[in-house]
């Protein structure tokens, strides 16, 4: 009884200063969208999905926590395994098991839109994560995002929100630009050489 009461007391003292985790999540996830380097794009979005896994718990969105954990470990082993010339061998196996995970977790938590949409922004993110082509990694991102935007709408989490509207641009900026730059695309105005006369 003892340690239960105890647990409690912990829990009360702490669950005041939770949000400050939904501020340093969206701070660490604006951080990670502008980081030049994989290396600490990947270590921010681990941090970050640490401290919104924090305020998701704090808040009761028990699906979101979970999968904030599924998303710290997957970004753990991106930095240790996944480079510029391939992956280790045991990689995908590793994320076909967190797959599963999060499609179990988001049962077990089950609560509804909220859980869905936090379910599939974790299984986007994933695929996003073992993407070649960086344009396809920004497309799964889009549609994590825009699940994870409907979470954190469902849960009123404004930081994890904010997070995504960020996160959101960011991507479609990066997108625009990039739809720009390939050739046949860019519509250039060249006078009518015949009309002018």
């Amino acid at each position: 009884m003892a340690v239960t009461v105890l647990a409690q007391s912990l829990w009360d003292a702490a669950k005041l200063h939770l949000d400050l985790f939904g501020t340093l999540g969206l701070l660490l996830g604006f951080i990670a969208g502008i980081m030049p380097h994989r290396h600490g794009m990947l270590l921010a979005s681990a941090a970050c999905a640490a401290c919104f896994g924090l305020h998701y718990l704090h808040l009761g969105a028990l699906t979101g926590t979970a999968m904030c954990g599924i998303a710290l470990l997957q970004n753990l082993v991106s930095v240790q395994a996944i480079r510029p010339t391939g992956r280790a061998a045991w990689v995908a196996p590793l994320f076909a098991a967190t797959t599963l995970m999060a499609a179990s977790l988001t049962v077990i938590t089950w609560n509804g839109w909220p859980s869905a949409c936090a379910g599939l922004g974790t299984l986007l993110a994933t695929a996003a994560r073992l993407q070649g082509d960086l344009q396809a990694m920004r497309r799964f991102f889009v549609g994590a995002s825009l699940c994870w935007a409907g979470h954190n709408l469902l849960v009123g989490s404004v930081f994890g929100l904010t997070c995504d509207l960020l996160t959101l641009s960011g991507l479609g900026l990066s997108l625009a630009r990039h739809h720009l730059r390939r050739p046949g695309t860019q519509a250039l105005h060249v006078p009518n050489q015949a009309a002018a006369g």
